[in-house]
């Protein structure tokens, strides 16, 4: 918990800067540094051109500097947005979340790109053999975070069922499974091939995380309300339950964008969900931009309840800005639309909290987030949005009080 009520924290990705990306691959204009010039004023980040006289020297560690810098002006957005943790930076050293894990996977061979959502792209492989770890994944990464954060961190990682969910599973099926049926024996070899990877790539990642001082460690699963099927259920809370085992840090679940009946058939097995402490949802996707806590304004947070009656007794991170295109309209006092984005209002953030809190009853199970990683938005739209939410929840800790 946060030194006051409801702390705020990140989900995951940040947009990655032209200089950064750009930087890896072929050198630097005056352009792109001027544009890096101009956020290490923004950001406060005062050795600026120290920083950037090592990124520009050609030498073996070049890479590795660029990356270390981007995920500073990360870290030091979200402190200055005023959020409670820092996350990892906004995940400035990840390519995306399936291809940079799947990279690091023995058995696996990358095919071709398919779409993740918006305008995202990410490579698909296929597991041709038995999975294994080939070298860390997100140890270094966390490290240079430790140097760097000023506040809190929390690790994010991809969940094992998405991972599943997102891939190819050749090796596991003509390994032969149990089942009379066609569908059994699929899912036979889905669970074969999740445990599999549970067992050999993603608790040897956190054993690592852990022994380096990880003490939160954030399970990203996007794919699992894309199967709202119980037998997809109960193979997630058993793959989950063997993940987490033995370990002593704080574990957080983040599903976001269910379909219609993601929400409610996920609530019934997150009690089962073993050291998950927190729950961190999606809603202002869906809600309305129109102010005020009563029900009829804040339709997109109705799917908490399915919950809180379920008897799930953790923490929620709630969603309390949308982080996709944004197609409607909105009252001037409720945000400023401009093009794709909103940028929602202290006031409706607000009155997201207060409504979520009303729901979940206890005010100190409350944390605030957007729904999802903001890697689609600019980062003057994702500062923007993220600065409204810090102020927001702190009109909710007034009116609270």
């Amino acid at each position: 918990m946060g030194d006051h009520l409801f702390p705020l924290h990140e989900v995951g990705s940040l947009a990655k800067p032209r200089w950064r990306t750009k930087g890896l691959r072929q050198p630097l204009t005056t352009s792109d540094l001027n544009e890096a010039e101009e956020w290490a004023s923004r950001l406060g980040i005062v050795n600026y051109h120290d920083l950037a006289k090592e990124v520009l020297k050609n030498g073996p560690d070049r890479q590795r500097k660029l990356l270390q810098l981007s995920t500073l002006y990360g870290l030091r957005l979200f402190e200055k947005a005023g959020l409670d943790n820092d996350g990892v930076g906004g995940e400035q050293q990840r390519v995306e979340m399936y291809e940079h894990v799947i990279k690091n996977v023995g058995g696996m061979r990358f095919l071709g790109h398919v779409n993740s959502f918006d305008y995202k792209y990410f490579r698909k492989a296929v597991a041709e053999g038995a999975v294994d770890r080939s070298q860390p994944i997100y140890v270094q990464e966390f490290r240079d975070v430790q140097k760097l954060a000023h506040r809190a961190v929390k690790v994010p990682i991809t969940g094992p069922y998405t991972l599943v969910d997102w891939s190819y599973n050749e090796y596991y099926q003509a390994k032969g499974n149990e089942g009379s049926s066609l569908k059994e024996r699929k899912m036979s070899a889905r669970r074969d091939f999740l445990l599999d990877l549970v067992e050999k790539v993603i608790r040897p990642e956190i054993r690592d995380l852990v022994e380096a001082g990880a003490s939160w460690i954030q399970i990203d699963e996007p794919a699992l309300t894309t199967h709202p099927e119980r037998a997809e259920l109960e193979m997630f809370v058993e793959a989950w339950n063997e993940t987490v085992r033995g370990f002593n840090c704080k574990f957080s679940d983040h599903t976001c964008y269910p379909n219609e009946v993601g929400y409610r058939l996920l609530a019934e097995y997150t009690p089962e969900l073993e050291k998950c402490s927190q729950l961190t949802l999606e809603f202002a996707n869906r809600d309305s931009p129109e102010l005020g806590i009563d029900g009829g304004a804040r339709e997109g947070y109705q799917a908490l309840r399915y919950f809180v009656d379920n008897g799930y007794d953790g923490e929620f991170g709630i969603g309390a800005i949308h982080v996709h295109d944004y197609t409607g309209v909105a009252p001037k006092q409720s945000g400023l639309v401009s093009g794709r984005d909103i940028i929602e209002s202290p006031e409706l953030v607000r009155d997201r909290v207060l409504y979520a809190s009303k729901i979940v009853g206890d005010p100190a199970k409350i944390w605030v987030n957007p729904d999802c990683g903001l890697r689609t938005r600019t980062w003057d739209v994702a500062l923007a949005k993220l600065t409204n939410l810090s102020k927001g929840t702190e009109l909710a800790r007034k009116e609270w009080a």
